[in-house]
């Protein structure tokens, strides 16, 4: 199936039918969240995998008592990290030193750059930069799923301060900023299943400047 016919295929699914994903699809998935592009190539984010059935009937108490939080197989949480820190930044650009073999002028001027910019500002500011990089990998853990016809169900919904405080997130320095629900659509019971896909058309939605 082309990309187009995947994203056709997926939905925001209802209900989950309970059978386990396959450990080697939930790495595959995840590694294509690790491969998404993100600003300066930071990766600002971290994945926690929740498969303890405790802990994710917890999160479906804070995530509006939504089944497919505690149906799923296995919850991914993204989480930005709360702030840029000169540690963050040294390590990530070391890492890519030390990968390539050897130290660029202007590779290292702009590192000097971003220590320059990032750390001092509000660490709000830096949360929300970094969110929208883990909402980057997370698009790519969708298509990822929809090529191994896993299903997922993309959410906002759900008390972030308490999801930190379950899986004690804040003492690590991060923030949850998505959660991702993975596993197979249930055969009954998810009043979305087999709805027709609606989306605004094409000429409500991109514009032209030629």
């Amino acid at each position: 199936m082309s990309t187009i016919d995947l994203l056709k295929w997926r939905y925001a699914t209802k209900k989950m039918s309970g059978e386990k994903v396959p450990q080697s699809v939930v790495d595959r998935i995840i590694n294509a969240a690790i491969l998404a592009p993100t600003s300066s190539g930071l990766q600002p984010f971290e994945i926690i995998v929740v498969t303890n059935q405790e802990l994710k009937d917890k999160i479906r108490a804070i995530a509006w008592n939504q089944s497919v939080v505690s149906g799923c197989s296995h919850l991914l949480v993204f989480a930005a990290w709360d702030t840029y820190t000169p540690e963050r930044i040294n390590y990530m650009f070391d890492l890519v030193n030390e990968k390539r073999g050897y130290v660029n002028e202007g590779f290292e001027a702009y590192r000097k750059q971003l220590l320059s910019i990032y750390p001092p500002r509000e660490a709000e500011v830096n949360f929300q930069h970094a969110a929208r990089q883990a909402y980057i990998a997370f698009s790519m853990a969708m298509i990822q799923a929809a090529e191994d016809k896993v299903d997922c169900t993309p959410m906002e919904g759900f008390d972030p301060n308490a999801l930190d405080e379950i899986l004690g997130l804040r003492a690590l320095g991060l923030r949850s900023a998505v959660i991702l629900p993975l596993g197979y659509r249930a055969k009954e019971g998810d009043w979305l299943a087999g709805q027709v896909k609606v989306r605004r058309p094409i000429d409500r939605m991109v514009r032209e400047y030629k």
